[in-house]
């Protein structure tokens, strides 16, 4: 069990970060949008190990080798919509609201490392059911606690808020792209 709760908080951090992230940004964010926040992630993190689980005697080596790129390409639109309106002089914050959309391509940027331990799963001699229901609900946990924490901080710093969300995000999506030439 020590395992699988140290693997759902790796890889939770990033959904945290984003999270905390969201919350700087959108303006007026509440608990109400850090629980669809929390919702999605946790959901996308349950989902993509069950997937990868799934698929590790199929295509799981062609998806797994090119979700670093997948991850850093979603991330670093998103935050590059944030940098390039936080530097417009009049410009409105591009996340202003978490439709589905953003929510969508976020939760897939956040989890598609899940996918790749989904696949480990399919090798290890545990309860993948117990490991996928762990994953999701820390991602849960971890994307509400991010995105309040966010949402304090953005009430004091609205102005630089969006630049540095932007920023944020491109450089986890770097993160993750780096992390996969290391291994």
């Amino acid at each position: 069990m020590g395992y699988i709760l140290l693997t759902a908080v790796s890889l939770a951090l990033d959904a945290f970060a984003v999270s905390t992230s969201a919350g700087l940004t959108v303006k007026g964010f509440r608990l109400r949008d850090a629980v669809k926040m929390g919702v999605w992630f946790g959901l996308f993190q349950f989902l993509m190990p069950l997937l990868g689980w799934l698929l590790a005697s199929t295509v799981a080596g062609y998806v797994v080798r090119y979700s670093p790129w997948i991850a850093f390409g979603l991330l670093a639109f998103v935050g590059g919509r944030m940098v390039v309106s936080a530097l417009k002089k009049d410009g409105e914050p591009s996340v202003t609201e978490l439709g589905t959309k953003t929510l969508f391509m976020l939760a897939v940027a956040t989890s598609i490392d899940a996918l790749a331990v989904g696949v480990t799963f399919a090798f290890m001699d545990i309860n993948v059911w117990l490991a996928f229901s762990v994953i999701g609900a820390v991602a849960f946990i971890l994307s509400v606690a991010g995105g309040m924490a966010g949402g304090k901080l953005g009430e004091r710093f609205q102005g630089r808020a969006e630049l540095i969300g932007g920023l944020v995000l491109i450089g986890i999506g770097a993160k993750i792209l780096i992390e996969s030439f290391i291994k």
